[in-house]
């Protein structure tokens, strides 16, 4: 009777709370934009043969889909922490349709397994968005690192020691091909990714120039070790506050932003100068595309090199760069700020606050 009522309890429906996109944003993103829902998870299958099969070309990246007649075995995931980010905003409207789920990265941790690659009560990192509870068959799903120190919060797989870490350490290496001795300029620079931009650009013997948007951030931006941090909501005027910052000019900029920022940076690159371009914040809510001179000009006159990039080229390179980034919080190289908000119901939120800047560091649900 204990083994039946132990297969009853493990078979128990699974209640998964979720946030819907139910309106795509038009302007800023709004409480109404969202609407929580629960929804039941069917129990985790067992791998092996199934009836829906695929083309042979068709690569697995669906779940819940047999490629060549064969299902993936499933697992339970728990969300532990979430991420907000602000690739969500504009990656909505081109990603998504009213209905769907929020896309987003979590940390969560292996609840039920059928599957002997995600053992229960290890940890993963999952793009399974907005959710409290997710059924998978692994795909886009990421084992945190067996030897993962216990002294290392788990939310850093979302931040400093994840996808924005890595963003900042591609977009200077490879990007920006950074040098010693060089001249970095990052705004944004008291988020998620500018954080670790400042700290890698000084680690590698580079002068950093950084703003952000009020007191508090430029503070925090000086205990990191900017040469120069400022904000760019108080100065009089941000092309005064770029040159008096760098005189001679910047060999590398780091672009979050966009907008005004850009126009007022672009003329202060240094001849074969480097822009990476990352995001730009101060467009993603506008209902109206922003215009304003255009650089041509000067990228030719300096021969300039700009280019947009997005983290996932380099993911043949992540255990590596995620072991380096690691290591270096280990040493104490690299600080890990991150802005919390309790509570999976606060996740609209978080994402607005996020929007509005009132995080220092990664902002992160905590479930």
């Amino acid at each position: 009777m204990e083994n039946d009522a132990s297969v009853t309890k493990q078979r128990t429906m699974v209640q998964a709370k979720v946030w819907i996109l139910r309106k795509h944003f038009d302007g800023f993103p709004k409480e109404s934009d969202f609407e929580l829902k629960v929804e039941q998870l069917p129990e985790p299958r067992d791998g092996g043969e199934c009836s829906n099969r695929l083309p042979i070309n068709l690569p697995r990246n669906s779940i819940g889909l047999c490629v060549i007649g064969f299902s993936f075995a499933e697992i339970l995931l728990e969300a532990v922490f979430l991420s907000v980010d602000p690739y969500m905003r504009p990656f909505s409207r081109v990603r998504m349709k009213e209905g769907d789920v929020m896309i987003g990265t979590q940390v969560a941790k292996v609840v039920q397994s059928r599957n002997p690659s995600f053992p229960v009560d290890s940890h993963v990192v999952s793009r399974s968005g907005w959710r409290t509870h997710t059924v998978s068959d692994g795909t886009g799903v990421k084992l945190l690192f067996s030897d993962w120190p216990a002294d290392v919060p788990l939310s850093l797989a979302l931040g400093a020691i994840g996808m924005p870490g890595l963003t900042a350490l591609y977009g200077l290496e490879e990007v920006c091909e950074l040098k010693a001795g060089e001249t970095v300029l990052v705004n944004a620079a008291a988020g998620a990714v500018g954080t670790v931009v400042g700290q890698i650009a000084k680690l590698k013997g580079c002068r950093v120039i950084g703003s952000a948007g009020s007191d508090a951030k430029v503070a925090y931006l000086q205990e990191l070790s900017f040469d120069v941090a400022f904000n760019y909501k108080t100065v009089p005027s941000l092309e005064q506050a770029l040159r008096e910052a760098s005189p001679e000019g910047y060999d590398c900029f780091f672009e979050n932003v966009g907008g005004a920022f850009s126009i007022a940076a672009l003329p202060l690159m240094k001849p074969m100068g480097r822009i990476a371009v990352c995001g730009a914040i101060s467009t993603y809510n506008d209902s109206a595309p922003q215009s304003g001179p255009f650089p041509h000009l000067t990228m030719i006159m300096n021969q300039i090199r700009m280019e947009g990039f997005m983290v996932a080229r380099w993911e043949h390179k992540n255990e590596e760069s995620l072991r380096r980034l690691l290591a270096w919080k280990q040493e104490g190289k690299l600080k890990c700020p991150e802005h919390v908000t309790s509570g999976f119901e606060n996740m609209p939120a978080a994402f607005m606050g996020m929007l509005r800047g009132e995080n220092l560091g990664k902002a992160i649900i905590k479930a």
